[in-house]
């Protein structure tokens, strides 16, 4: 299976048309039918429904998609990595992180580094914890940023010391908007929708204590934008990290008694680094994020 082959398939993939996925490959259409073709013999499998004008996915089309686009992704990351110019330290340094305001340590510790080696640029993906975890293993990120509770067995990590505040979010005209700090009892019965991650909730469920059980779960999120826009349609609230004054309609308020979690800045144990990465690395190393205001 060549590179090459799949970045024809993920073309043809994105405009469901051949003979326009042909044009701009710049190859003639037979070309690409037939190496389309000959991708279907090598894995065994259809992966096309071919219409009268378009062409759609079968379930292996869309499986060999995702696929695709991670080889091609992390070929292409791998060819930035070796693009040196000679006694400088060049490459892009891919960080994976979720919303919370510990990622202004990074964004601090990257302005600072880029500074110095100005040739090193940064790639940043936001998405949940799982995800992150899932992309470093696979080496489409180098350097993720998660909140505790996390396995820290598969990496090497840097405490950052800034703690993350829970509270929720509801609209401004929300009975619990005027609120300083709201309690267990006072999130009984509202529609809630909290995090997708298991050991999140659990976390939640031992704050709310004997209160947990009487929860109006509306449903679960990942990231926050998109579910403080969901709630306002219900006038419930989101339980999240306190992420400053960022949306129009909405407030934070957060919870009492406290909550807070930690946030680990992490990279593969036993992985061999790229140069700018393993750099990058040692310069937060000696920066202390124990001591690093943000």
């Amino acid at each position: 299976m060549e590179l090459r082959v799949l970045e024809y398939y993920l073309m043809v993939a994105r405009e469901e048309n051949i003979t326009k996925a042909a044009q701009l490959l710049h190859i003639t259409q037979p070309t690409l039918s037939r190496q389309l073709m000959q991708l279907e013999e090598e894995l065994g499998v259809n992966l096309f429904k071919r219409g009268k004008n378009h062409i759609s996915l079968t379930d292996d089309g869309l499986l060999l998609k995702r696929r695709a686009q991670e080889l091609v992704e992390l070929a292409d990351k791998t060819k930035r990595e070796f693009r040196r110019e000679k006694g400088e330290l060049t490459g892009e340094i891919a960080i994976g992180s979720g919303e919370t305001q510990s990622v202004r340590f990074l964004g601090k510790m990257a302005a600072k580094f880029h500074e110095r080696y100005p040739l090193v640029t940064f790639h940043l993906h936001s998405s949940t914890a799982d995800d992150i975890k899932d992309r470093l293993e696979k080496g489409l990120i180098d350097i993720g940023l998660l909140t505790e509770p996390a396995d820290m067995g598969k990496y090497g990590f840097i405490r950052i010391a800034r703690k993350e505040q829970w509270g929720v979010m509801v609209g401004k005209d929300s009975p619990l908007a005027g609120k300083e700090r709201v309690t267990p009892a006072e999130l009984s019965g509202v529609p809630l929708f909290i995090s997708r991650r298991e050991k999140v909730q659990n976390e939640l469920a031992n704050w709310f204590g004997d209160f947990f059980d009487r929860l109006s779960v509306l449903g679960t999120y990942n990231l926050l934008y998109n579910a403080v826009m969901m709630t306002e349609g219900f006038g419930g609230a989101v339980l999240c990290f306190q992420h400053g004054n960022c949306y129009e309609n909405a407030v934070f308020v957060p919870l009492d008694p406290p909550l807070q979690t930690g946030s680990v800045v992490v990279w593969k144990k036993n992985h061999v680094l790229s140069p700018a990465t393993g750099r990058f690395i040692e310069f937060m190393k000696g920066v202390d994020a124990q001591e690093e205001t943000i």
